[in-house]
C-alpha cells in the first residue's frame, strides 16, 4: 500500500475509534449512574469556583444589592 494512504487509514481508524468510545461512554444512560459522573461533577465544580472567582459569588452578588437597597430606602 502506498505510504501515504496506509498513513490517512491509520490516522481515519484512530479517529473514528475516538469518537466511536466518546459516543459510546457519554451514550444516555437513562436514571441510572454511570463511570462519567464523578468526572462530570468535578468538571461542573470546577467550573462554578472559575466562575465564582471571575465574577463573585451569587451570595455576595445578593448580599451587596440587599444593603444597597436598604441604603437607598433610608438614606
Amino acid at each position: 500500500m502506498n505510504p501515504q494512504t496506509d498513513k490517512l487509514v491509520r490516522r481515519t481508524t484512530m479517529v473514528a475509534t475516538a469518537v466511536a468510545s466518546y459516543f459510546l461512554l457519554t451514550a444516555d444512560y437513562g436514571p441510572e449512574p454511570n463511570v462519567l459522573d464523578p468526572i462530570k461533577k468535578a468538571i461542573f465544580s470546577v467550573e462554578t469556583s472559575v466562575k465564582e472567582y471571575i465574577f463573585g459569588s451569587k451570595k455576595e452578588s445578593q448580599e451587596g444589592q440587599v444593603v444597597s437597597d436598604r441604603a437607598k430606602e433610608h438614606p
